[in-house]
């Protein structure tokens, strides 16, 4: 006769009906079990767990210990949630420091600015090229963005503006001072690169980096980040695809830029793969309007599609 086929190992039931089971091989129990075996002396490798999935339960671990489970006497009120080990969170109030409550106070202060936002895809592609050409030479791209910026502000002096309420006056700078928001351990704070319009490219991103430097290190002179005549916010790095921005109090516009993400256009009637990113402008209405937001963000979008050597002239 034929030897027997060895019986297979059985698996764990699922709990309750659900459906669900571990993998193979893993080994799920509950802290109140863990702690039993370590107490017992009990392999939990050798235990059958009945919990969900097949998890080891405190009581699967004495049962398997030969003792009787120390709820056994109790009438449970319900079925227990399968639980897993309680991480280390934050609870309770904390009091804001000295920069957290700053940026608090400047955030609720862009609620008196009647603002809106207007957005716009620009295609990244011969940016992206410039970018890379210049990146060994220590170029950034928060340079790089800004300059832009600062090149549009000049054809769009109402967009480099602020309003101001008690001279019931539109106050326009001659100077363009692009700030750009930096987040840094407890809080937010925003270098501005001076007279950003009329600095070389190299230049500027020396005068970037030493103000990012400044910045983390907490020595930024109080007219390296509160002289901004714009404000840029870039999330592009973290993933993000497109935002808006609070609109900072004092100022006429914030300008929020997010990630360049591939993309399908139709070129001559074939398909390519090309990058884009959305901006998003944020302008006080009071002096600002839509024509004027739109047409700086066509102006942008020609720099940074069409125009990119104006960037490094």
């Amino acid at each position: 006769a034929a030897p027997a086929a060895p019986k297979p190992a059985a698996a764990p039931a699922p709990a309750g009906g659900s459906g669900f089971s571990l993998p193979v091989g893993v080994v799920s129990a509950t802290p109140q079990a863990k702690k039993a075996a370590k107490k017992n002396g009990i392999d939990l490798a050798t235990v059958a767990g009945t919990g969900l999935g097949g998890r080891i339960t405190e009581g699967d671990v004495l049962a398997a210990g030969g003792k009787p489970a120390a709820s056994a006497a109790k009438p449970a009120a319900a079925p227990a949630a399968a639980l897993r080990e309680s991480p280390e969170l934050p609870d309770g109030p904390v009091p804001l420091s000295g920069m957290q409550t700053a940026v608090a106070k400047n955030m609720e202060a862009t609620m008196e600015s009647p603002s809106f936002q207007v957005s716009r895809s620009i295609q990244t592609t011969k940016f992206d090229e410039l970018y890379a050409s210049l990146k060994p030479k220590g170029v950034t791209v928060s340079a790089l963005l800004a300059k832009a910026v600062a090149l549009t502000l000049e054809k769009h002096p109402i967009v480099n503006a602020h309003y101001d309420k008690a001279a019931n006056a539109i106050v326009y700078h001659k100077s363009i001072n692009v700030a750009n928001a930096v987040a840094i351990d407890g809080g937010l704070i925003t270098p501005v690169l001076q007279n950003c319009n009329v600095m070389d490219i190299l230049s500027l991103s020396a005068a970037w980096k030493d103000l990012v430097g400044k910045a983390k290190g907490g020595t930024l002179r109080p007219e390296e980040y509160n002289s901004g005549t714009f404000t840029i916010s870039n999330l592009g790095m973290f993933g993000v695809s497109s935002f808006g921005s609070l609109l900072p109090s004092g100022s006429g516009a914030i300008l929020a830029i997010g990630g360049a993400n591939p993309t399908v256009e139709m070129v001559g009637g074939k398909p390519v793969e090309v990058k884009r990113m959305e901006v998003t402008l944020t302008a006080d209405h009071r002096h600002i309007y839509g024509a004027d937001a739109a047409l700086f963000l066509k102006d942008l979008a020609d720099i940074l599609e069409n125009n990119v050597t104006d960037i490094v002239l």
